[in-house]
């Protein structure tokens, strides 16, 4: 299938309740919105694919094209292995212009046999770039033919940058683990209580805060796609009897594709705040006995839950009469969008809106169901508008991603980085308790009064 063909087979996707709601016409308009020169940097498709893939701890990432592609996208996520650190090895075939005249096949299949030999990797995945596609270079030939000259599984994935988005290369990628690896190996043994994690990366140990209250209970996590994974346990996903979907407006494809071909349902749920984290425990395990499980693994459930949220309520007591008052401008996306609102009012604090740029309609109905219809929700929150919030004091801190910082700098208001480059986890119950601490040290950090001081001179 060509990668036109890919793109209009995500846009067309049944799962997605936003793709679902627009007209035919709209849906052939596909979800992304069109690239600005200039701009591409940590918004492309190939980011969003590299995004997606490149916490498989233990495979090799090879990006065919210019050096300036792999740069910019390298380690763009905290994501953390327990295991292999080979991901964390930048390679490329820093494609020049001589490569670009003759084209580049030959250097990306020299690249691929000196990863091969230098790494002995489980699996190598090649990633398509702009200049590459535009000279027609055909990767999936490539790789095919290395794949049977090597012996290892050699894995084309097609998202050139110029395709669409980062949300857009997300779901390529989940298009490219469902049509070469899942499903390509089976697992040892499985058991009844054999679930797979779709969306969590495991960023800056998250899902290790997750992963121990699984086993406590008798969840056995099977796969986790993709943070802290091994290439062996994303192949073996397909075995799951459940299947968890972090961030459905990324990999939803994935959820719906594995549950037609294999059986499992899959559930959206959030691993942010302690309700949150208690209903995606208690939904994973119902899922769990109605396929089969012993019933008992429910009371261990609540058992855990009640022993979990009462340690984590203790902790919070600490922080409430800290927060109160205090005012948070939630400028994120996705399912934080939602999860976010519940864990930071659980601690005490007022969310006085919160963006829903990257949100589906289900995302936003959960808002509305917390929030109520007057709640502010901002699909496009302009930087100006922002600006004026945070200096008229509509908001104590601002909790966001790295590239809106330097708003909430400007303005002298605390800033608080809750996207991918963090480096603290906020997840499960200990999350929670993180992210109340570092969110107590910002607000009272003397900096903000020091800055907010007139300099000498303007006295």
């Amino acid at each position: 299938m060509s990668v036109a063909d890919k793109v209009q087979e995500v846009f067309n996707e049944p799962g997605c309740t936003t793709n679902q709601a627009k007209t035919d016409k709209e849906r052939k308009k596909g979800c992304s919105k069109a690239l600005k020169p200039g701009a591409a940097a940590g918004g492309c498709a190939y980011d969003g694919a590299m995004i997606a893939l490149q916490p498989i701890a233990d495979a090799a990432h090879l990006v065919h094209g210019p050096i300036a592609c792999l740069g910019n996208s390298w380690d763009n996520r905290g994501t953390r292995s327990s295991h292999s650190q080979l991901y964390r090895t930048g390679l490329t075939t820093d494609l020049s212009e001589l490569d670009i005249i003759h084209g580049g096949e030959k250097k990306l299949y020299k690249a691929i046999k000196e990863v091969v030999q230098q790494h002995k990797p489980p699996a190598v995945f090649v990633y398509q770039t702009c200049v590459p596609a535009m000279i027609g270079d055909d990767i999936e030939a490539v790789c095919k033919h290395a794949a049977a000259k090597f012996g290892v599984p050699v894995i084309p994935v097609n998202v050139p940058g110029f395709v669409g988005s980062k949300n857009l290369g997300n779901k390529l990628a989940g298009e490219t683990l469902l049509d070469h690896v899942i499903g390509t190996q089976e697992p040892a043994f499985t058991t009844d209580t054999d679930v797979c994690v779709i969306g969590e990366y495991n960023l800056a140990g998250e899902l290790w805060q997750v992963k121990p209250l699984l086993e406590e209970i008798g969840i056995r996590l099977l796969s986790n796609i993709s943070g802290d994974a091994k290439y062996h346990e994303v192949a073996r996903a397909h075995r799951a009897r459940v299947t968890m979907v972090v961030c459905s407006q990324a990999l939803v494809n994935v959820g719906r594709k594995m549950q037609e071909r294999w059986g499992m349902p899959y559930f959206e749920g959030s691993f942010y705040g302690v309700s949150d984290m208690s209903d995606t425990l208690r939904t994973m395990t119902r899922m769990l006995v109605e396929r089969g499980a012993a019933a008992d693994l429910m009371d261990r459930a609540e058992g855990v839950i009640a022993r979990e949220e009462a340690r984590a309520q203790r902790r919070l007591q600490a922080y409430r009469p800290r927060f109160e008052g205090k005012r948070v401008l939630l400028f994120t996306g996705g399912v934080k969008s939602w999860s976010m609102v519940t864990a930071l009012e659980e601690a005490g604090l007022t969310i006085v809106g919160t963006s829903t740029k990257k949100s589906t309609a289900e995302d936003k109905e959960r808002i509305r169901k917390k929030k109520g219809q007057e709640f502010h929700m901002w699909d496009d929150l302009k930087p100006r508008e922002m600006y004026r919030m945070l200096r008229e004091s509509e908001a104590d801190i601002m909790l966001s991603g790295g590239r809106s910082q330097f708003i909430s700098l400007k303005a002298k208001v605390p800033w608080l980085d809750i996207n991918q480059e963090r480096h603290h986890p906020y997840a499960g119950y200990d999350g929670i308790i993180t992210l109340c601490e570092e969110i107590d040290k910002t607000l009272s950090s003397p900096i903000w009064r020091q800055v907010r001081t007139p300099a000498p001179w303007e006295v």
